[in-house]
């Protein structure tokens, strides 16, 4: 019985914990489809979306092909703007959700 009300006590402090914050804002819910989100990727132009795509293409056919380095017919330009691509993920990193689990770390404390 002790235990019981100890995980219940627990698991309120959890639930206050979460509801105080504005967490899990990365992902945003489709509107009626379950299990479906989407994820906010800012970009100023259709341009910089293009090179977005088109590094992140060029970055999957050199890690995939070891030759494609030296296959002039797969593109033009076979640089990759690792830049674009770090941006990318800085962009996909859940920072709220991250602060939440610095929340329950230290609630476990």
């Amino acid at each position: 019985m002790k235990i019981e009300i100890e995980n219940k006590e627990r698991a309120e402090e959890l639930l206050e914990l979460i509801n105080k914050g504005s967490y899990f804002s990365k992902l945003k819910p489709v509107p009626k489809e379950t299990n479906s989100y989407t994820i906010p990727l800012k970009v100023s132009s259709y341009n910089e979306l293009n090179l977005m795509v088109s590094d992140l293409l060029k970055a999957s056919i050199i890690l995939l092909n070891p030759d494609a380095n030296s296959l002039s017919s797969f593109t033009k330009d076979n640089n990759v703007n690792v830049m674009t691509l770090l941006e990318i993920a800085l962009q996909l990193l859940p920072e709220d959700e991250m602060e939440l689990l610095d929340d329950l770390c230290k609630a476990q404390l």
